[in-house]
């Protein structure tokens, strides 16, 4: 599996509403997606859930990576660049998921970044990230990796943010999850 993300920051003052018609009009065009898992359209905003900034996020798991070659180079991926203007596209590997179809329920998606620390073996890296992140309770959450940056982020799928008393990341609001053929 890959896993990929752009976040395009947007003004201070950047109607949200365009982004919520955008996703509302336009989410279903990646339900069914080749080799496409899940698909979130995240969105932060500014002044709300400690956000500090207007973004546009989605976060695509991907099975394969003929899903997010023809997503990219067979013209989907042009509306972003014709909306947006050319975007860095984050790249990570799946380490643990422990997703089930239930995360159809989730309104919000929580974000942390931890850095890997250069070690002398990366043995049990799996076990040691598992029992070092934050347990949330009656969350579902995906770690994904990225060995370029030595770097992984958490995300964790939530139905409400009662369980995020004094942690640090990134609080987005979920408006569409496409999914793809056999989700699970």
């Amino acid at each position: 599996m890959i896993a990929t993300q752009y976040k395009i920051t947007l003004p201070s003052d950047y109607d949200m509403n365009i982004i919520r018609n955008r996703v509302r009009d336009n989410g279903h065009k990646t339900d069914g997606f080749e080799d496409l898992k899940f698909k979130l359209y995240l969105v932060t905003e500014k002044g709300t859930n400690n956000n500090i900034q207007n973004s546009y996020c989605p976060l695509y798991l991907w099975k394969d990576s003929n899903g997010l070659n023809k997503f990219l180079f067979n013209g989907y991926y042009d509306n972003i660049l014709r909306s947006f203007g050319w975007q860095h596209v984050k790249v990570g590997i799946p380490l643990i998921d422990t997703i089930t179809s239930n995360i159809i329920e989730n309104k919000y998606l929580f974000q942390i970044t931890r850095k890997i620390q250069p070690q002398e073996s990366l043995n049990n890296l799996k076990e040691t990230i598992q029992e070092s992140i934050p347990t949330i309770d009656h969350a579902e959450y995906l770690v994904i990796y990225n060995p370029d940056k030595w770097e992984y982020d958490v995300f964790y799928f939530l139905s409400d943010l009662s369980g995020l008393t004094k942690m640090d990341g990134v609080i987005y609001n979920i408006l569409h999850l496409s999914q793809g053929e056999h989700f699970y």
